[in-house]
């Protein structure tokens, strides 16, 4: 016998995703400021909740490197996201974009597991969680 259709739950994507964007910096273009990427980074919103991924405590890690190159480590509130295959190139898109940024790798990654503690005063204003 067949489980009823409102049972159904979509699997979990991979364990972590990447995603890459940008090209090589030219040697001696000034690297971009962690600041101008974290404002990058507000730009990018959950379409299912109305605050910026930075806020809601889904960057895990920002790293750049001297030759401009950026890397990001990330998560999102739950693994069965619908946007969990778009999040990441989304990301990576918006980072490339930031003047004196080289090439960008985001990886999503599960773990540890997002809560809500991880949101910033910010986030907990905007959503009534204060």
């Amino acid at each position: 016998m067949r489980p009823p259709m409102y049972a159904y739950e979509p699997p979990p994507p991979a364990e972590e995703m990447e995603a890459e964007a940008g090209s090589p910096l030219d040697p001696g273009l000034p690297i971009a400021a962690e600041e101008d990427i974290v404002t990058a980074l507000r730009s990018v919103h959950d379409p299912e909740i109305p605050v910026n991924i930075y806020d809601l405590g889904l960057i895990y890690e920002l790293k750049i490197a001297e030759n401009g190159d950026v890397a990001v480590t990330m998560t999102l509130t739950a693994p069965a996201c619908p946007v969990a295959g778009e999040m990441p190139d989304e990301v990576a898109h918006a980072v490339a974009r930031v003047e004196g940024v080289g090439r960008v790798r985001v990886s999503l990654t599960w773990e540890p597991p997002w809560t809500p503690e991880r949101m910033s005063e910010v986030a907990r204003v905007a959503l009534d969680m204060f």
